[in-house]
Order: structure tokens, then sequence, then C-alpha cells
């Protein structure tokens, strides 16, 4: 009989996240890992450019293999922020190889939105417990940027106002997390008009001016703030937050409330849920995980249980 190989952990970081965080903590981590998993090989690449991490995470599913009972399976690990979690998670959804998120980044909404660790430590920990829970992702098809033929999500699609913030955001000098999102926020609300939406529900036409429509799996965004509250990873459906057209005034009041919840009993909010979302409409943009999309239409769709995470 063939012995058992031993389980091969590969990790990718982003050195820059969170201002050169990733880079400072990386060598304990790695130190800590090496201690505390002696019987597991631990390969750690690091990224020179988001192409370039997509490429390593990729290639690190393509080559494991998998675990055989009472050991675990080759699995990736990546460490920054959501950028690379995207990355990882397109990587392995659809697969049976575990992902193991090290958020160090500036936001780490997918982390919060999955109910895994959000420090770096508590991460960590949860790679050396090797607990995993089995959740939802979205799939997002359409005329994708890149050329790609479809783009798995694990937190939040969104399309009008929100997506035009994120954009915006992006294109800053410097990055502040939620604060970076709030300038944005401010600076791209001047000049904004509610968007004309056609969504298709699982078939039903909804027709709405809006200033912005976000479809959740998981329900983060922007540094914390909860654009779908009750999104649940594991009910196999997507969340939809619709904001009805308001004035300025009145969405940048509503803005700061995202953070608690709160906004939700506003008069011009409303929650849906489907298992497939059409998005439609003009001057609409798609955005998810932070990463740009593309222009609409794009077909949103819900994938049950796609996804092994390593989580507290």
């Amino acid at each position: 009989m063939t012995e058992p190989s031993t389980p091969n952990l590969t990790l990718v970081v982003n050195p820059a996240s969170g201002r050169g965080r990733a880079k400072r903590l990386l060598p304990g981590l790695v130190q800590r890992l090496q201690r505390e998993l002696p019987g597991v090989d631990l390969d750690v690449w690091e990224s020179s450019s988001y192409d370039h991490a997509r490429e390593l995470c990729v290639r690190a599913v393509a080559t494991a293999r998998p675990g055989v009972p009472g050991q675990r399976p080759d699995t990736l690990l990546v460490m920054g922020g959501d950028g690379i979690a995207h990355l990882g998670l397109n990587a392995c959804g659809g697969t049976d190889v575990p992902l193991g998120v090290i958020p160090a980044g500036t936001g780490n909404d997918f982390c919060r939105g999955m109910r895994a660790a959000t420090n770096a430590q508590g991460a960590v920990a949860a790679i050396i417990a090797g607990n995993t829970r089995r959740v939802d992702l979205a799939e997002v098809t359409g005329d994708l940027v890149g050329g790609r033929e479809r783009e798995l999500v694990g937190s939040i699609v969104s399309t009008g106002y929100d997506s035009r913030v994120n954009r915006r955001g992006n294109g800053m000098r410097w990055s502040l997390g939620s604060l970076a999102y709030t300038a944005a926020a401010l600076r791209e609300l001047r000049g904004f008009d509610p968007l004309p939406y056609r969504l298709l529900l699982d078939g039903e036409l909804l027709e709405t001016d809006a200033m912005f429509v976000t479809v959740g799996n998981a329900g983060v965004m922007g540094g914390g703030m909860q654009a779908c509250p009750d999104a649940d990873v594991t009910d196999g459906l997507l969340d939809l937050t619709i904001v009805h057209a308001v004035s300025r005034w009145v969405l940048i009041r509503m803005l700061p409330k995202m953070f608690d919840g709160s906004f939700r009993t506003h008069p011009a909010i409303e929650f849906r849920r489907a298992t497939t979302v059409h998005i439609d409409g003009d001057g609409l943009f798609g955005m998810a995980d932070g990463e740009e999309l593309g222009p609409v239409p794009l077909t949103v769709t819900a994938l049950p249980r796609a996804l092994t995470l390593l989580v507290p």
C-alpha cells in the first residue's frame, strides 16, 4: 500500500495589503504555522501583482491532492485584503480544496460576512485547528472584464451608486478601509441621480428607479457596511437590498446606518430573495468583492455549498 503523502499548505500573500501589514505579520505567522503543524509542508508564495496572485492561486488548487481519512487535504491559504480573498474563492470554488483566509487588509468584508476570523492571529488558529464549513457562493455571468466567462463572488454584487463609490475608492492613492469608502461616497454623491433598473428575480420582472441594488451572498461591503443584513451563506439564496429613489441628502444620512443595520427600517428600503437575479438598466456597472465585473446585463446565480472554508 502506498504511504499517504505529507499534507501541503500553500500560502499566497499580497505583501502590500494593509499598507504593508501583511509583509510585517508574515514571518511570525509562518513560524507559528510551522511550529504547530509539524507534520504539514508549508509553501509561501508572495505575489507581485493582482494577476500574479490569481495565477498562484489557480496553480495551487490545480496541483492540490485530496486528503485521506484522518489527514487534512492540501489547502490554499491567502493572506491580504478582500482582493486576494476573492482570488482564493475563485480558485477553490466548486472544488474540494479548502480555503483559509488570513485577513491583513483594510476592509476584510469577506471574513466579516462569512463569520470567519477577522484578524490574522484568529485566522491562523482556525487553520491550525482545521475546522471547515461548507458555504455558498454566487456566480456572475455576462460581458465580464478581462474576457472571463464567469466570476465567483463571496460577498456582494453592486451596480449603482455603491459600485461607483467602490470604483472611485479603488482609484484613490491611499486606502483607509471604511474611511476611504466614506470619502469616495461623498465625492460620488455630487451630481448622482437615481438609476433605472430592470431586474428579473427568478423570472419575475421588477422595474424601478433606485440609488442602488445590492445582490448579496454574504452581506458586508465598504469596510463593514451591512448592506444585506439578513444574508445567510448556508441558505442557498441571494439577498437583495433595493434602495429606491431618495434625495441625495436622505441617502447620505442613510449610509452610516448601514454599519449597524439600522437603515433597514427606512421606507425607501426593500428586501427580496431569489436564486437567480438578472440585472439590466441604464448607467449600471458591476463590482463584486471590491473588484470590477463589467457593464450590465449581468446574471447572478446562487451556488449552494460551493466552497469549503476554514473557520473558527
